[in-house]
């Protein structure tokens, strides 16, 4: 039997090529890119007001104090967008500007209105007195303050979320490279499973399958489910490897008929085919049945126990790393955690336990194993919020022993580097 660790090295060293392809930003939330995205220009362009008022020159203002006021004449308003291009500028004019209007020379500082009292005179002009010395650079966002030309904006192997988008748009990137969508496909298995909304009591739900579908939702992959093979189609299963290999799929995925069952075929069909990798069985609780392979056209198969948790812990921490690592992505950074109760699990296997991620008043960050930790109980699944991972080599923990905890769904942001 594997260790926990051999395997997780395993997976690492077969991870499977994803191309990369250029999509608009519209089409880019949740892509993972292949790229860093650098900044083509400034942000902002230029400088441009930060409030509504007035825009003076401080040069202007220098020698002004209470006993020295002087009049600026306001020569023009200009509002966001605005052409701020005006041909003769005389000296000690000011210009009416409202949030977001570009700001060129001479004018290189602004009195916000609530700040100005603005006169006229029997010509109806316009002026405001300024009694005042002013500094540079009052109230005005300077070009460039934000982003940089050449700054990188996101680097490659993150999820492009629609902060980046805002700043895509925002710069005038409108395409970016990303990673292709792997093709996943997916086989429920066994006599036992139904679709139907009532069931005899000798029959399950196929719950699993929609488990996968609405986790994997997030994720930038084509998820394909076939249909339930039953405990009499083994042969079919075969075939289903061969289309699969041929139509170029990067990974088929199996629920059940992975142990050592009468009726678990799974293990004796890919093993007729010829194999870069591969292991069966882990020491891992749940999921121990857990299968891998890596065929010679590099598709990659993933054998899951029938279980629900056991097909949940293996998905999160087997089958979703190897995606992030083909597609380049780097993947979450576990939370040490202090184990509320002391806790007791068998030495050599590795253990995924259900359980509460508390962060308390003093910043500490608590775990709480639930009651009900067998691989059919869903109930603690649903009260969950954190996967403990108990490694093998210890059988006992200590009230305060620290803990690996990781989000239920790999897909917490602020767990990710």
């Amino acid at each position: 039997m594997n260790s926990y660790n051999s395997a997780i090295n395993k997976l690492k060293r077969n991870n499977i090529s994803i191309k990369s392809e250029i999509i608009s930003i519209k089409d880019s939330l949740n892509r993972v890119l292949a790229k860093d995205v650098i900044s083509p220009a400034n942000y902002p362009i230029c400088d441009n007001t930060a409030f509504d008022g007035y825009a003076v020159s401080s040069q202007e203002t220098k020698s002004l104090n209470v006993k020295k006021s002087k009049k600026f004449k306001i020569i023009k308003t200009l509002a966001a967008g605005d052409n701020p291009n005006i041909k003769k500028i005389p000296k000690f004019s000011a210009i009416e500007v409202m949030t977001g209007s570009i700001i060129q020379k001479p004018f290189d500082t602004i009195i916000p209105v609530e700040q100005a009292q603005v006169f006229s005179n029997n010509s109806r002009s316009k002026y405001i007195i300024l009694k005042n010395k002013l500094k540079k650079n009052e109230y005005i966002r300077p070009a460039g303050s934000d982003f940089k030309k050449g700054d990188k904006i996101v680097k490659r192997g993150q999820f492009i979320n629609s902060t980046h988008i805002l700043a895509f748009k925002t710069l005038g990137i409108e395409k970016v490279l990303v990673k292709k969508k792997p093709k996943i496909v997916f086989y429920p298995t066994g006599n036992e499973l139904s679709e139907n909304k009532k069931i005899p009591n000798w029959k399950i739900r196929n719950s699993n399958t929609n488990y996968l579908e609405n986790y994997i939702k997030n994720l930038p992959v084509n998820f394909e489910v076939k249909k339930i093979l039953r405990d009499n189609q083994s042969i079919n299963f075969k075939k289903e490897i061969t289309k699969n290999m041929n139509s170029r799929s990067d990974i088929v995925i199996t629920s059940g008929a992975v142990s050592a069952g009468k009726f678990d075929f799974i293990p004796k069909i890919i093993n007729k085919f010829k194999l870069k990798s591969m292991f069966k069985g882990v020491a891992i609780r749940p999921g121990k049945p857990i299968m891998f392979a890596k065929f010679k056209n590099n598709m990659c198969f993933f054998g899951l126990p029938g279980n629900p948790i056991s097909s949940a812990a293996c998905f999160r921490f087997f089958i979703l790393p190897f995606i992030f690592k083909s597609l380049g992505i780097t993947f979450e950074k576990p939370i040490m955690a202090k184990l509320k109760y002391k806790f007791k699990k068998k030495k050599k296997f590795t253990r995924f336990i259900k359980g509460k991620l508390i962060f308390t008043k003093k910043g500490e960050s608590i775990f709480e194993v639930i009651e009900g930790q067998e691989s059919y109980k869903i109930k603690s699944f649903t009260k969950s919020n954190a996967w403990g991972v108990f490694k093998s080599g210890t059988s006992e923990y200590k009230k305060g022993s620290y803990i690996e905890c990781h989000s239920l769904s790999g897909l917490n942001e602020f767990l990710m580097d």
